[in-house]
C-alpha cells in the first residue's frame, strides 16, 4: 500500500435516507477509483468510509455535501484517519 493513501470517515446528515444516497456514493466512489463502504444509521444520517489518492477522497468528500439529486445535506463531519487497506466500494447494510 502506497503512503500516497489517505482516509476519510464522514457523517452526513439531512434528508440522506431514502433518496439514493447510499447507492450514488458507490457508483461515484467506484468512478473516482475510491475503495471504501457507505452505510445508513439509526440517526437518519449516512456514514462513509473513503480511501484512495489524496485527491480522490477530497473529491468524495466534497461531493457528500451535495450528494445524489434528491439528497438535501445539512452537514458533513470529517474525521481523518489511517487507512486500513480496503479493497473496494460497498453499500453495508
Amino acid at each position: 500500500m502506497s503512503d500516497e493513501r489517505q482516509r476519510a470517515h464522514v457523517f452526513v446528515s439531512g434528508r440522506v435516507q431514502g433518496v439514493y444516497y447510499r447507492a450514488t456514493t458507490r457508483d461515484t466512489a467506484r468512478e473516482a477509483g475510491v475503495d471504501g463502504w457507505v452505510r445508513n444509521l439509526d440517526d437518519g444520517r449516512v456514514e462513509a468510509v473513503f480511501e484512495g489518492p489524496p485527491d480522490a477522497v477530497e473529491e468524495l468528500v466534497t461531493w457528500c455535501k451535495t450528494g445524489s439529486p434528491a439528497a438535501e445535506v445539512d452537514d458533513v463531519s470529517v474525521e481523518r484517519e489511517e487507512p486500513e487497506g480496503l479493497d473496494g466500494f460497498e453499500v453495508r447494510w
